[in-house]
């Protein structure tokens, strides 16, 4: 490149010979006194050397020569100040090509190099070249940087040392001499042609601005340096990264062409850092709505605060996806659990809320709290220190008055719980490679739509994904594979969840889910759990099987279809309720769980795929349909596939309303059960009472309440042979289990009926 050429600028000065009215023995600006008629001064036409030159007597300490016109410094254009000289008489003098930086608006640029290196003349007659070169950017072998700042410059040479020496002076030289500083491409711009020191100190902001504003389509080449950015940056073209970025954790560095995890990368040169930047540019900038780690793995070293990394946002609602790339946990200690003990006194009447904490200063939203009376994934959603109070994010089932609670922080991969609500936020797959170090996701305190999909979540050491309060409202997790880090324990020593969920709407859907103690705890309601397969077995005899699904809502209007069901049990209970006991709620109503296959082996004899679990007493189903699903256990038989877990209290089976349990399908079931119970029924010997035990057919051993028909099956007939035409009335929850039907025919006979018979109460 030469300006001079492409451009047709004017760098060369004019010889002496055409008048010495256009050479300062100043700066050169306007004004300053010239050479014309300078009693130290002369035009020489003729010497040996030279031809034409300049002849000069140093008269003054810093004997200057400057051409009076201005010189135009461009970005990205580096000149070259030539000058050969000689001594004739007297001393000798020092020599350096030297120059006026003019800024814009005419006055001198401060605090900039003005003149080049120096050289002392050695003899009489012996030609000398100095020459300097001069440019905005901090090249090497630049000598005179004169930055963004400059835009011409008046150009010539200094003679110092000792006076009185004559010396001899050819026409002076300036040439564009960029083309030495290109490099193998062209079409790029480099941030030092702009003012970019990269020396970790100087702000190199502007000069990044400004290389991109001049680049109008072409590349902007960031060297080897280190370049402070003192405040936020946005760059519109693309930038390739030799050296790096250092800037503020409240700045946005913001890649426009090329956004994405390598590029971000390439500017930080730290994973972790350059992750927590790109995520803080894409969430303030409309310009993108993803970010694309490009398969790259992020070697963690500890948590990644994401709310943290994102100083001037608690809250975000637009569509935002990460995706493609893995975390890696490498095994460091700032994944160890903080665990933290405080008495503190909980009301049922502030449900939510525990109070009088000490200690609470230390006590870390998002962990999960243990204590007597405490259910199941209770988390810590918020901690107010002046009020000494802790709010939960469910319900205690029975922790009335004060105790010590313990409080379990778990530390994860990439944690949002600092933000107040993220919306519609997705994750795309992404590996989460925990290694048993740690866990994986933990969500925001509140948001709508968080959103999971082919996603593989491998060896968590506690949790997979955490839902610390309401963030998980509408949560959707598709295609995801949590891989647990204790597949090879027996499942009463495993720990581990693969997930949990506070709000409702939440949508499980064909995921694969191994050897977790737990697969997924729903405590809202509205939720659909579609075309999973969660197994959760040992290689243990008559081993013991924990829930693979648990809800905790009893109005959980939940669906459960379609899904693999292995070596594990679904429960149902209300241990997120303060006040578990029935109280005009509705109970234990609304799910649907159809079209599913359960399976098992070497489980228990009185192991069994469905748990209702009551904390408290005068609770009832209304509103149960267990129909289309397949139960089998494939070596040693099982009693019944369904329970009712009577530690804390049974139900109350008289008003049980609304249930079809019906066309399932039992292999290795020593007790097929429906309800409506199809049955035949056959009197071998007159009798006016007939007593039917339908009971270990009924589900949940609930009571036999109802009968919807009776119809004989061929004729009745008396003592005597004869056929006797006569209609019976039933009497329902008979016997001492009250799981019988009285058939009352009012005289004696004897026959074969088919009937119909509910556990549940039409009325």
């Amino acid at each position: 490149m030469n300006k001079a050429v492409t451009d047709g600028i004017l760098f060369m000065p004019p010889s002496f010979g055409a008048g010495l009215n256009v050479w300062s023995s100043g700066d050169g600006t306007p004004g300053s006194d010239t050479y014309a008629n300078a009693v130290n001064a002369a035009f020489v036409p003729a010497d040996q050397n030279f031809g034409p030159a300049l002849e000069l007597q140093k008269a003054s300490a810093v004997q200057k020569l400057r051409y009076m016109g201005q010189t135009p410094i461009l970005p990205g254009c580096y000149l070259r100040v030539t000058a050969r000289i000689k001594a004739i008489s007297g001393n000798l003098p020092t020599v350096r090509i030297a120059g006026w930086a003019g800024a814009p608006g005419g006055g001198n640029v401060s605090g900039v190099a003005q003149f080049g290196p120096q050289t002392t003349l050695p003899s009489y007659g012996k030609v000398v070249e100095v020459s300097a070169i001069i440019g905005t950017g901090n090249r090497t072998g630049v000598d005179m940087v004169w930055g963004p700042q400059a835009s011409y410059g008046h150009f010539g040479l200094d003679l110092t040392g000792a006076n009185g020496g004559v010396v001899r002076i050819d026409d002076i030289e300036i040439e564009d001499i960029t083309r030495v500083f290109l490099r193998e491409m062209l079409g790029m711009v480099d941030v030092r042609d702009y003012g970019a020191i990269g020396n970790g100190v100087h702000d190199d902001a502007p000069a990044f601005e400004a290389a991109d504003a001049a680049a109008n389509g072409r590349d902007v080449l960031v060297p080897h340096g280190t370049y402070r950015m003192g405040d936020s940056v946005t760059m519109q073209s693309t930038v390739r990264f030799d050296g790096t970025v250092t800037m503020g954790a409240q700045h946005v560095f913001t890649l426009t062409k090329n956004f994405d995890l390598p590029a971000y990368i390439d500017a930080f040169g730290d994973e972790e850092l350059a992750f927590r930047k790109a995520f803080q540019a894409m969430l303030n900038n409309s310009g993108h709505d993803s970010l694309d780690m490009k398969g790259r793995i992020i070697s963690l070293t500890g948590p990644i605060d994401m709310s943290a990394a994102v100083p001037d946002k608690s809250s975000y609602s637009q569509r935002r996806l990460i995706k493609n790339g893995q975390f890696y946990a490498l095994d460091r200690p700032a994944w160890a659990t903080q665990v933290v003990t405080s008495q503190g006194t909980y009301s049922p009447r502030n449900s939510l809320v525990l109070t009088g904490v000490t200690n609470v200063a230390n006590i870390p939203i998002g962990a999960v709290v243990e204590g007597n009376g405490v259910g199941r994934e209770v988390y810590v959603s918020g901690v107010d220190i002046a009020a000494q109070e802790v709010r939960l994010s469910q319900q205690l089932y029975d922790a009335s008055g004060t105790q010590v609670f313990t409080f379990r922080r778990f530390k994860y991969m990439l944690d949002f719980s600092g933000f107040e609500k993220l919306s519609k936020f997705s994750i795309s797959n992404v590996e989460f490679q925990a290694g048993g170090e740690c866990s994986c996701v933990m969500l925001p305190r509140a948001g709508t739509g968080f959103h999971f999909r082919d996603c593989f979540f491998t060896s968590p050491k506690d949790r997979g994904i955490s839902s610390p309060a309401v963030g998980d409202q509408g949560m959707i997790v598709d295609r995801c594979q949590f891989l647990s880090n204790e597949g090879s324990l027996r499942v009463a020593d495993r720990a581990s969840i693969a997930l949990n969920a506070n709000a409702n709407d939440v949508k499980l859907r064909d995921n694969r889910i191994v050897r977790f103690r737990h697969f997924a705890l729903l405590a809202g309601s509205s939720n659909i759990v579609s075309g999973n397969h969660w197994f959760q077995g040992d290689n243990s005899n008559d081993g013991t099987r924990s829930a693979g699904l648990i809800l905790t809502r009893t109005n959980c209007r939940t669906t459960v279809n379609s899904n693999y069901v292995d070596n594990c049990f679904i429960e149902w209970s209300n241990e997120h309720d303060s006040a578990p006991e029935f109280s005009s709620e509705f109970s234990f109503s609304a799910l649907n769980l159809v079209d599913n296959v359960f399976l098992a082996g070497n489980v228990a004899p009185w192991f069994t795929f469905l748990v209702v679990k009551p904390h408290g007493a005068g609770h009832f189903l209304n509103g149960v349909n267990v129909s289309g699903n397949s139960f089998r256990i494939i070596d040693n038989p099982i009693d019944r596939i369904e329970r009712i877990d009577t530690s804390f209290a049974d139900l109350d089976y008289n008003r049980i309303k609304n249930i079809a349990f019906s066309d399932n399908t039992f292999g290795n079931i020593q007790n097929p059960v429906s309800s409506p119970l199809l049955l035949e029924y056959d009197q071998g010997s007159p009798a006016s009472t007939w007593t039917i035990q339908p009971g270990a057919s009924l589900p949940f051993g609930a009571f036999a309440q109802t009968v919807t028909s009776v119809l004989p099956a061929g004729p009745l007939r008396n003592g005597g042979g004869d056929v006797v035409h006569v209609a019976p009335y039933y009497e329902a929850k008979q016997g001492p289990d009250r799981n019988q039907i009285r058939l009352q025919f009012g005289t004696a006979v004897r026959g074969t009926v088919t009937m119909i018979v509910r556990i549940d109460d039409p009325f």
